[in-house]
C-alpha cells in the first residue's frame, strides 16, 4: 500500500490541511491526524516537518487540482484510505457542514471514486466513533 513518495505525501497532507480549514477551525487534533496520515506513510521521517511544508503548499494554491492529480493515479486503496482520512479530518469537530460535504464530493470527483465508496467511508468512521 506503500506507493506514496514524500513529495505526494506533502501534497495529499496539503490537501488535509485544506479540508482543516474549510471550516476556518484548524485544531490541534485535525494537525495530529494528518501527522498520524504522514506517519502512517512514512514512518522514518518528520511528520512536523511535513506537516509545515504542507501548511504552506495550502496557503499559497488556490486549486484543489494541484493536489488531486497526485491522488488519482494510485490505487482504489490509496484512494480509499486518503478519503478516509479526509473523512476523520472533518468529523473531528463532530459537525460536517454544507462546504465540508461539497468540498468531498468535488475530491471524489477528481479522482474518480464513487460517491457511494465515500459516503461507506464516512459512514463506517462515525459506526466507530
Amino acid at each position: 500500500m506503500n506507493t506514496l513518495n514524500i513529495e505526494s505525501i506533502k501534497g495529499i497532507s496539503a490537501l488535509l490541511v485544506h479540508a482543516a480549514k474549510i471550516d476556518e477551525k484548524y485544531s490541534d487534533q485535525e494537525k495530529n491526524l494528518i501527522r498520524g496520515f504522514i506517519k502512517s506513510y512514512l514512518k522514518n521521517e518528520n511528520s512536523e516537518e511535513i506537516l509545515k511544508e504542507a501548511e504552506i503548499m495550502e496557503k499559497n494554491s488556490n486549486q484543489l487540482l494541484n493536489f488531486t492529480n497526485i491522488i488519482k493515479s494510485n490505487s482504489i486503496e490509496v484512494k480509499k484510505d486518503i478519503i478516509e482520512h479526509l473523512w476523520k479530518i472533518l468529523i473531528s469537530d463532530n459537525t460536517v457542514d454544507q462546504y465540508e460535504s461539497n468540498l468531498m464530493r468535488r475530491i471524489c470527483g477528481l479522482i474518480y471514486i464513487p460517491d457511494k465508496i465515500c459516503a461507506e467511508i464516512k459512514l463506517n468512521l462515525l459506526k466507530s466513533k
